[in-house]
């Protein structure tokens, strides 16, 4: 009798732990799985019925909240002045949930399931109210950002804007936009409608043209190529170098020309400072070609060139809101390398990227890390955690800093006056990437930073896909933008 009380206290003691381990596989090893199993509609329920924290404007205005609603999912998202944050908030939907923007990079903060805020949940649990999200405060300077928006208008585009010392990014848009409350109906027949009219084809609105897109940047490449330059010591702002009417790029019959007379120089001979005042391309290429791949490419480097760059969270706040890699080319020949040091060619950078460049030559050569996020907050207004600006790299000198300071000065003092603004002393530098089927359009660009003695803004403007200059297309939105932060 003894022998088989044996075998069946041992028999329950396996099946206990049997189920033990099966218990613990599910609930701990295989919990983010089965949660982000779209066929989990328990796990759907929970995140939509979740009260997720608010997105706010660094005034705090609401650029997105949950409302209360009478559904199965309790609570709405919704946005305010939608396609104008959209870039910035990304959206949560039934069917793709947070997939970009704040609203993936800072999910499980905004749904209350971040580490940080474990007390929060369990007060929550033993006092029987409904858990609440973190709240997010922004960088985003809502008339900034308004700004920029409606100088873009309908034009394909990006605008990014960024305070010199931080790094804080105070306006991000990206046009066309999308309106991220189309995407958070609880319709999940209209949300995938919606979300499928989006995404179709290359020009989708839902791609960040300002941190997920490539464009050849044109001649604000110039500014890094004239830092290389500057950097060895061998040249000064006066500093004559070979220019002329046109350039047979090497090893090939192609001519370079220039967009305008001034830049070919006085008998093939030009100063540095009038060839970034002009935007000589002839003197750009020949001057790329001569400090050699491998100086431009390790400026471009400590520029940001070549890495993603991580804007706003981490994987234990939700999916990291990245900026794709600008590149420059590895190990070119010199035809290549002529092409690419005038920002054409195989040179892409994003628009945030560009606004980088600025902000390190007006933050004395100081890269700073982009962010988005000034502050999180917990339901009770405890503050959970407040971004502090970080140095990506020191890129160059002060020395250099000053002299592309007063080279990029001459670019308005000289050769664009319309971008001049009345007390302000504006440092810019404007780009005409053509694009197409024989170079048939142009990708219009500016650069720059203001006040020059005393820099407190940055910004880059792309215009996409335009019959116009840089100067024309983007100089407009960039002075516009200038104008609101410093009048502030």
């Amino acid at each position: 009798m003894n022998k088989y009380l044996r075998q069946l206290f041992t028999a329950v003691v396996a099946l206990f732990v049997i189920l033990g381990l099966s218990s613990t596989i599910i609930m701990a090893v295989r919990a983010n799985a089965l949660n982000n199993d779209p066929r989990n509609a328990r796990s759907l329920y929970h995140q939509l019925g979740a009260y997720r924290g608010a997105i706010l404007a660094s005034d705090g205005t609401v650029m997105a909240k949950s409302e209360p609603v009478n559904d199965a999912f309790k609570y709405l998202r919704t946005y305010s002045n939608g396609p104008l944050y959209a870039p910035v908030t990304g959206f949560f939907s039934i069917n793709q949930t947070a997939d970009r923007g704040l609203e993936a990079s800072r999910s499980m903060l905004l749904n209350g399931e971040a580490d940080s805020l474990i007390w929060q949940r369990a007060k929550a649990m033993l006092t029987g109210t409904t858990n609440q999200g973190a709240s997010i405060e922004t960088s985003i300077d809502p008339k900034l950002q308004q700004v920029a928006y409606d100088q873009l208008g309908t034009r394909d585009g990006a605008a990014v804007a960024i305070e010199v010392n931080t790094g804080r990014i105070l306006a991000m848009v990206s046009t066309p936009s999308y309106d991220p409350n189309k995407l958070a109906t609880h319709d999940a027949k209209a949300a995938s409608q919606a979300y499928n009219e989006l995404s179709a084809g290359q020009n989708s609105p839902l791609i960040n043209r300002a941190t997920s897109q490539l464009y050849p940047p044109g001649s604000t490449f110039k500014t890094i190529v004239a830092s290389a330059a500057l950097e060895t010591g061998d040249y000064q702002t006066d500093t004559k170098i070979p220019a002329g009417s046109s350039y047979t790029l090497p090893g090939t019959a192609t001519q370079l020309p220039n967009d305008e007379a001034p830049g070919d120089g006085v008998n093939g001979q030009i100063s540095l400072q009038e060839a970034v005042a002009w935007s000589s391309n002839t003197a750009f290429a020949q001057l790329g070609v001569k400090l050699g791949a491998s100086k431009v490419s390790d400026m471009a480097t400590k520029l940001g060139f070549g890495s993603t760059i991580t804007i706003d969270g981490t994987e234990s706040t939700g999916t990291p809101m990245t900026a794709t890699a600008s590149t420059f080319p590895s190990d070119p020949t010199d035809d290549k390398l002529a092409l690419a040091s005038i920002g054409q060619g195989d040179t892409t950078a994003t628009p945030l990227q560009m606004a980088m460049v600025a902000q390190a030559i007006a933050n004395n050569g100081k890269l700073m890390q982009p962010t988005l996020v000034d502050r999180v907050r917990s339901a009770d207004l405890t503050v959970l955690s407040q971004t502090k600006p970080q140095t990506m790299a020191n890129a160059f000198s002060k020395d250099s800093v000053d002299k592309l300071t007063t080279m990029m000065e001459s670019v308005v003092t000289e050769a664009n006056p319309q971008l001049a603004i009345d007390g302000i002393k504006v440092v810019a530098k404007t780009g005409t990437a053509q694009i197409g089927i024989d170079n048939s359009a142009i990708d219009g660009w500016v650069i720059g930073f203001a006040p020059a003695d005393n820099p407190q803004i940055a910004v880059a403007v792309l215009v996409h896909n335009t019959d116009v200059h840089g100067s024309l297309a983007a100089g407009p939105i960039m002075r516009a933008m200038m104008q609101e932060a410093l009048q502030q």
